[in-house]
């Protein structure tokens, strides 16, 4: 009795050993088979760039000078956080969008997430595409910090700035009696798991249909996401890094300088995310402007525009008025002979 016993219960862990193999295999898979599909049904704008033995996603269009040049946040986007925005700005002159190393289409970087990094790839892509500056820089969020990067080390090519919501070097700091920052166990466990096709399908979950994009664009954004979320997640843990490295360099110059602030009221998922109540949004949102205009003085020409009606990510609510302000800047480059 206790052998027969003992034989079913070897074969049912050896029946469940199977089927988790299975599964394994079967995710594996799925997620190359994605991939596969990815890269063929959603080319990458622009060109690939070779950046010495990598490639990174570079995408520009229209012609003059100087040419914009534009920074995505901490988002799996890359390149198209831009497209409400980069069609309007290339009527008027060079317009550049690119996505980040492990981006979107652009390969992955074995160095560490960060400004000083990203400012590398950037000017090297730009340069080995054959774009050459003065440029007019436009990040957005904490790509804006990734812009503050790019000024500090290639300064002389950087003709002016527009900052979309942008990080702050002490935002961590100045809102910690209100929030502490917590990063999901969730995410962690599901990048783990994105080389056995979980992320992938999961991703219409995770990144449900925005407002303003269009269906192509939220499917190739999906088809991405596995590689995009890995990225996002590393750049999210450097950002303490990159915060401290911003802390030393607020000094812009004579640089034209646009600074816009979000001041649309926090959502109620928002507010639940931050896990803080609408009074203390309130409060935080009164700190984030206050530290918008602390940039906008780090030039003796910077300008801070508050837009009411939109939320964190301004140029897709709002799209005009990051193109005005480019296009503001634009011009006073232009006037000042660059």
């Amino acid at each position: 009795m206790r052998t027969s016993r003992h034989r079913s219960l070897r074969a049912g862990l050896a029946a469940a050993a199977a089927f988790a193999a299975l599964a394994v295999l079967s995710g594996i898979a799925y997620e190359q088979i994605g991939r596969y599909r990815a890269a063929r049904d959603f080319p990458a704008p622009g060109k690939m760039v070779d950046i010495g033995g990598r490639r990174i996603q570079l995408d520009c269009r229209g012609a003059g000078s100087p040419t914009v040049v534009f920074e995505a946040g901490l988002s799996v986007d890359g390149s198209l956080s831009w497209t409400a925005v980069q069609p309007k700005i290339a009527a008027h002159t060079r317009a550049c969008a690119y996505s980040r190393a492990g981006v979107m289409w652009s390969d992955p970087s074995n160095a560490p997430p960060g400004a000083a990094q990203a400012a590398r790839d950037l000017r090297t892509a730009l340069a080995n595409a054959g774009e050459r500056g003065p440029f007019v820089l436009v990040g957005q969020s904490l790509g804006g910090l990734y812009s503050l990067g790019f000024i500090r080390d290639f300064g002389a090519e950087v003709a002016g700035l527009v900052l979309v919501d942008p990080s702050h070097p002490e935002q961590v700091k100045r809102v910690a009696s209100f929030m502490t920052e917590s990063r999901s166990m969730r995410s962690r466990i599901g990048v783990a798991l994105a080389p056995f096709g979980v992320l992938r399908a999961a991703a219409p979950v995770l990144l449900p249909q925005a407002p303003h994009r269009s269906a192509r664009e939220m499917q190739a954004i999906r088809a991405f996401a596995p590689k995009s979320l890995r990225t996002q997640l590393a750049e999210s843990d450097a950002t303490d890094a990159s915060l401290a490295e911003a802390k030393g360099f607020r000094d812009l110059g004579e640089r034209p300088l646009v600074v816009l602030t979000a001041m649309a009221p926090y959502t109620a998922a928002e507010l639940r995310g931050m896990k803080i109540t609408p009074e203390q949004g309130l409060q935080v949102q009164a700190l984030w402007k206050h530290m918008h205009e602390e940039i906008a003085a780090w030039s003796s020409r910077g300008r801070h525009l508050l837009v009411a009606d939109a939320g964190h990510d301004i140029q897709l609510d709002r799209p005009q008025v990051v193109v005005d302000a480019v296009l503001s800047v634009v011009e006073a480059v232009r006037a000042d002979g660059r």
